[in-house]
């Protein structure tokens, strides 16, 4: 899969949720039997997905949020989405 297209609206499936761990100090993609340590720029779009914002939608948000250029946003976050998606641990409706 390529990545979420930009009227799509990516989402966190069931059983996969984003938790912070104070004890590390790091945010945290939990599934079933996996867990993924985030980053800063990783954490921020998955906090964006709502699942009613549509992936064009959580780019302007970033953008917005960070001052950074819509188009390298998107880039960036597709790459992310799609690697998540692959994993099932992101899906798109």
């Amino acid at each position: 899969m390529t990545g979420p297209e930009d009227g799509s609206r990516p989402y966190l499936p069931r059983g996969v949720r984003l938790r912070w761990c104070a004890v590390r100090g790091a945010w945290f993609l939990l599934a079933p039997e996996r867990a993924v340590k985030l980053d800063a720029v990783g954490s921020a779009i998955l906090s964006a997905l709502d699942g009613e914002r549509d992936f064009a939608g959580v780019v302007a948000k970033l953008s917005a949020d960070f001052g950074a250029p819509p188009e390298q946003v998107a880039t960036d976050a597709r790459k992310f989405l799609a690697d998540l998606m692959a994993r099932r641990m992101v899906e798109a409706a």
